[in-house]
C-alpha cells in the first residue's frame, strides 16, 4: 500500500513538472506569435537558452565534479565552426571562401547531423586534451584549459587552415533558425540528457570525487576515467551550445571566443549556485536580460537630469558590476546554492503555507 502511495505521489509530480515544462513552451509559442519577431525579448530568450546549455555543461564540471576547468569558448568555438563549415551550401562556398579558393569541403551535411558533429568534435579534443592536463588540479587545470582555448582560438585564425576555417574572416550564409521555439527543444532536450547523468551512477560518482577523491578512489571509482568522461560529456554539450550560438548570430569569427567569454559562463554558473541545474537556467536568462535589456538605458546620455554627465555608453556595465558584487556578497552560494528548483519543492511549500495559514486562522479564532 505504501509503495503505491509513492508511486502515484511521484507519478503527481512527475505530471506537474511536465505539465510545467508544456505551459512554458506554450507560452514561448504565442509570444511568438503576438509578439513582432524584432523584439528584444526574444533575442533574450535565444541566448538565455544558448548560455543555460553551456552554464549546466560548465557546472557538471565545476560543480558536480569538482573539476575547475576555464576552456569552455574553446569547445564552443570548436561547435560554432563545425557547424558553419559543414552546412554552407556548395553555392555559397565561394563567395564566403572567396579567399581560398571556395575552401577545401565540398559537400555539405544536413543542420541536425551537423549539430550533432559539432559536439562530437569537441568531445574529440576534449578527450585529447584530457588526457595529460586531467591529471593537474585547481588552478593548475584552470590555466591549462584556459591556455588551450586561447590556442585553438589563434589555430583557427590562421591563414594556413583558411581553405577550412576562412582564416580571420567571418564564415557565413550556413542555415540559421529565427524560431525561439528551436533553441529552448534543443537546449531542453540537452539539459535533461545532463539531469539523467547527474541522477545515474555515474553521477553520482562524479559527486563523490567532487567531494572527496581519496574515499571515492577507496570505494572503487576510477578517478581518471572518469574525470575524462565528465570532460567529455561538458565539452560536447558545449559544442552543441556553441553550434546554437552561431545559427543565433548568423556569423561566425574565432575573435568572438574570447577568454571573457569563458569568464562570463563562469560568473552565470556561480551567480546560480555551484552545484545546482536550474540555478546555472534562472541565472542565464537572469544575466542576458540584465546585460542586453534591462539596463540599456544607462547608455542614454540624454536621460541625464543632473549638469555632470553620468549616464553615457558603457555605463550599465558599471551598474551591473555591482548587482553581481552585491549578488557574490549577500548570496555567496549563489542564488540556488545546491538546491534545485522543482516542482516537488513548490508543492510542498504551498502546503507548508496553507497549513501555516490555517493554524493562524485557527488560533485567531480562539483567541476571539
Amino acid at each position: 500500500m505504501e509503495n503505491k502511495l509513492t508511486f502515484l505521489k511521484n507519478k503527481k509530480f512527475l505530471l506537474a513538472g511536465w505539465s510545467l515544462l508544456a505551459f512554458l513552451f506554450i507560452l514561448v509559442a504565442v509570444l511568438e506569435a503576438l509578439v513582432p519577431p524584432t523584439n528584444i525579448l526574444f533575442t533574450v530568450l535565444k541566448k538565455g537558452a544558448i548560455y543555460a546549455l553551456v552554464a549546466v555543461s560548465m557546472n557538471l564540471l565545476n560543480g558536480f565534479t569538482g573539476l575547475f576547468s576555464l576552456g569552455q569558448a574553446g569547445f564552443m568555438l570548436l561547435g560554432a565552426y563545425t557547424y558553419a563549415i559543414f552546412t554552407i551550401p556548395l553555392s555559397a562556398r565561394e563567395q564566403v571562401y572567396q579567399y581560398f579558393n571556395g575552401g577545401a569541403i565540398h559537400f555539405t551535411l544536413p543542420v541536425f547531423a551537423a549539430l550533432i558533429l559539432a559536439g562530437l568534435v569537441a568531445a574529440f579534443f576534449a578527450y585529447l586534451i584530457g588526457l595529460p592536463v586531467l591529471h593537474l588540479k585547481s588552478d593548475y587545470l584552470a590555466i591549462a584549459t584556459l591556455g588551450f582555448a586561447e590556442i585553438i582560438r589563434a589555430i583557427f585564425q590562421w591563414d594556413k587552415l583558411g581553405v577550412i576555417t576562412n582564416g580571420s574572416n567571418l564564415l557565413r550564409k550556413y542555415p540559421v533558425f529565427r524560431s525561439t521555439l528551436f533553441y529552448f527543444a534543443v537546449s531542453g532536450i540537452c539539459i535533461a540528457l545532463i539531469l539523467l547523468l547527474i541522477n545515474s551512477t555515474y553521477g553520482r560518482a562524479f559527486k563523490a570525487i567532487r567531494d572527496d577523491e581519496v574515499a571515492a578512489e577507496a570505494m572503487g571509482i576510477n578517478l581518471a576515467k572518469h574525470k575524462q568522461l565528465s570532460f567529455t560529456i561538458s565539452s560536447f554539450f558545449a559544442g552543441i551550445s556553441g553550434a546554437l550560438l552561431a545559427m543565433f548570430q548568423t556569423t561566425i569569427q574565432a575573435s568572438q571566443f574570447k577568454s571573457a567569454m569563458t569568464y562570463e559562463i563562469l560568473l552565470i554558473v556561480v551567480i546560480g549556485g555551484i552545484g545546482s541545474v536550474t540555478g546555472s537556467c534562472i541565472a542565464s536568462f537572469l544575466f542576458i536580460a540584465c546585460s542586453e535589456w534591462w539596463l540599456r538605458f544607462l547608455d542614454n546620455a540624454n536621460l541625464n537630469i543632473t549638469p555632470i554627465q553620468i549616464l553615457r555608453p558603457g555605463f550599465r556595465k558599471v551598474v551591473f558590476s555591482i548587482v553581481i558584487m552585491l549578488i557574490v556578497l549577500f548570496y555567496q552560494k549563489g542564488i540556488m546554492g545546491e538546491h534545485e528548483f522543482s516542482v516537488t519543492g513548490i508543492i510542498k511549500k504551498l502546503k507548508g503555507c496553507k497549513k501555516s495559514f490555517s493554524n493562524l486562522k485557527l488560533k485567531f479564532k480562539r483567541e476571539k
